[in-house]
């Protein structure tokens, strides 16, 4: 079978630098099960074609602004489908995002079997932040219309399963995974040294960093010797560093800013817990990566943290720094309690490793593909 994967970017191919590491271990897995081809809805400043292990990728170049309402879509959509009929003809597309990748693809190709992955914010609306499609009318819209078309609907945690069904749909719960060498032991610690603690996550508004800074302090302020690692791109111009700084945490917090999967493994490895303080996630893919290192995670109650508690991670309501430190503290001053739900994370991420959640994939693929053929013969007969 062949298939159209849409993505909005993170498909470099340096294979380090701008990428998504849960979609190149998907798509090399993918890859393994279908002829796969990715199409980028500008990755790069200009269209380009590359290939990446599992997939070739085409990128259809950056988004062309008008002050036509609804144009730019529609030339996007354009596109598209020129490339689509270009590099085709393909059996299935599978849009990860309902918009713009979802939406693009329903308008380039109304009649190809559309399953949707949802990945991030379509289904939030966080107004304080701006964060959600639900904000925006146009987009809640382009939403609504493209999963009530989609010939079916996955979704990385229980949670946003739960609230795609309050929305009347019926998504599929498939997870994004961890490739298998991202499976690592813990490493040797030296006895006696601080707690240390990892946070991997790009600093925006929605990670609400200063949430977990304030944790951090309460922690320091118990008596608990901690350090933290915090791994991801800065956004917002040093705003969190100041943070860090106001709160007495300079000598406490590294900022390591992005970082490849090849240098953040080892920071994995050396945590003792995972901390997440977001208002809103739909998986995320890193605390399955910690949970590859027997890492148990502590953190709001999102996506995989919420589904996990109390078995595998610790999850407290959003915004509340004081729980959050209480939280971590009960992990950290209990060993035993703490290495019981690293593993049972470890034995969740090896359940929907990448080659898991490709399969699953790969099963979907074959009932929308044989459901569209099964209409098309009902139709003949008639």
């Amino acid at each position: 079978m062949r298939v159209a994967l849409l993505v909005p970017g993170g498909v470099d191919r340096s294979l380090t630098e701008r990428v998504i590491p849960a979609l190149l271990w998907l798509i090399e897995e993918l890859g393994r099960r279908a002829e796969l081809v990715v199409f980028a809805l500008g990755h790069g400043p200009a269209p380009g074609t590359w290939e990446v292990p599992g997939a070739r990728v085409v990128d259809l170049g950056p988004l062309r602004l008008s002050r036509v309402p609804g144009l730019a879509f529609a030339r996007r959509a354009r596109d598209l489908g020129t490339l689509l009929r270009a590099h085709g003809p393909f059996d299935a597309v599978h849009a990860f995002w309902a918009t713009p990748c979802g939406a693009t693809a329903l308008a380039a190709a109304p009649r190809l079997p559309l399953v949707v992955s949802l990945a991030g914010g379509e289904l939030a609306g966080i107004a304080e932040i701006g964060y959600g499609c639900d904000l925006v009318p146009r987009e809640r819209r382009k939403v609504r219309l493209t999963l009530a078309r989609a010939a079916a609907v996955t979704a990385a945690s229980r949670p946003l399963v739960a609230e795609a069904l309050r929305r009347g749909v019926d998504a599929r719960l498939v997870p994004l995974g961890v490739e298998d060498a991202g499976f690592l032991p813990p490493a040797e610690r030296p006895a006696g040294g601080p707690f240390r603690l990892l946070h991997a996550a790009d600093l925006n508004r929605v990670k609400d960093t200063p949430t977990l800074l304030r944790a951090l302090r309460r922690l320091l302020d118990r008596g608990l010797p901690v350090t933290l690692d915090v791994a991801g791109e800065d956004t917002l111009g040093g705003a969190v560093q100041a943070e860090a700084a106001r709160l007495g945490l300079a000598e406490t917090v590294v900022f390591h800013g992005r970082l490849p999967t090849a240098r953040l493994r080892p920071l994995l490895a050396a945590a003792d817990l995972f901390l997440l303080s977001s208002r809103h996630e739909a998986g995320p893919v890193a605390v399955v990566e910690a949970a590859a290192c027997a890492v148990p995670t502590v953190g709001t109650a999102v996506g995989h943290v919420a589904e996990g508690d109390p078995e595998r991670s610790l999850a407290v309501p959003v915004g509340d720094d004081a729980a959050l430190a209480e939280a971590a503290a009960s992990l950290l001053l209990d060993p035993g309690r703490r290495h019981a739900m690293g593993e049972a994370a470890r034995a969740w991420a090896r359940e929907n490793r990448a080659s898991v959640a490709a399969e699953r994939f790969a099963e979907l693929y074959r009932e929308v593909i044989d459901a569209r053929a099964g209409a098309r013969r009902k139709r003949a007969a008639a």
